[in-house]
């Protein structure tokens, strides 16, 4: 997972970055209806889970857009070519347990890959969350008991610019199938357009397969 600099001379958003680096709110979240009626009526007749499925699908999104994988040094932005994908494994005795999936464009490579990081995570006996200070990750949750309809995060600091990914429950509408997705960002590395290009990515990796 290769980390390369962003030069601040010639990125366009420069301006922007410099602007809101200085707000002590400057994150914002947005909430989509994404269709999940391929992933009902495809992946989940093959016996494919539908959280992995969801999450290669989200990968598929964040890698799209090269600024979600942006994160800061100081008053400097890096962009990570590749990040995982950090999501919570409920524990067979209670709680949860944190995983860092590897992102693969391959669903059959990503899938394997998250069952085994996923199964790791579930019975370790340690949380492992991210005391390390690593960025190279994005945070994943899934609520499948809520159809929500907007969504807030913890965040430690105004700092933080790792993006956060939720999605909800899957429930049907007309002749398919809908379910809630909301991502937060940092508005000094990501704006709506990018936004944008993130959940048409996860669309067409829900459509796929």
């Amino acid at each position: 997972m290769a980390e390369h600099p962003v030069d601040l001379e010639t990125w366009p958003r420069t301006p922007q970055f410099r602007w809101f680096r200085s707000f002590e709110k400057p994150h914002y979240a947005v909430t989509v209806r994404m269709d999940a009626t391929h992933l009902m009526k495809v992946r989940k007749a093959a016996g494919h889970s539908l959280f992995r499925a969801s999450l290669h699908a989200i990968g598929c999104g964040l890698h799209g857009v090269p600024e979600l994988n942006m994160r800061f040094r100081g008053d400097s932005v890096v962009r990570h070519d590749r990040v995982m994908l950090s999501t919570p494994v409920p524990r067979p005795d209670g709680g949860f347990n944190f995983s860092y999936v590897p992102f693969d464009p391959d669903f059959a490579r990503f899938d394997a890959g998250a069952e085994a990081a996923i199964e790791e995570a579930r019975n370790r006996a340690t949380l492992a969350g991210n005391a390390e200070g690593m960025d190279g990750v994005a945070y994943m949750s899934c609520l499948p008991w809520l159809d929500f309809t907007a969504l807030d995060n913890a965040l430690p600091h105004a700092d933080d610019c790792i993006p956060r990914v939720a999605w909800g429950k899957i429930v049907p509408e007309g002749t398919g199938w809908r379910m809630a997705m909301g991502i937060q960002v940092h508005h000094a590395l990501v704006d709506g357009e990018h936004l944008g290009g993130f959940f048409e990515g996860v669309q067409t990796a829900l459509d796929a397969g």
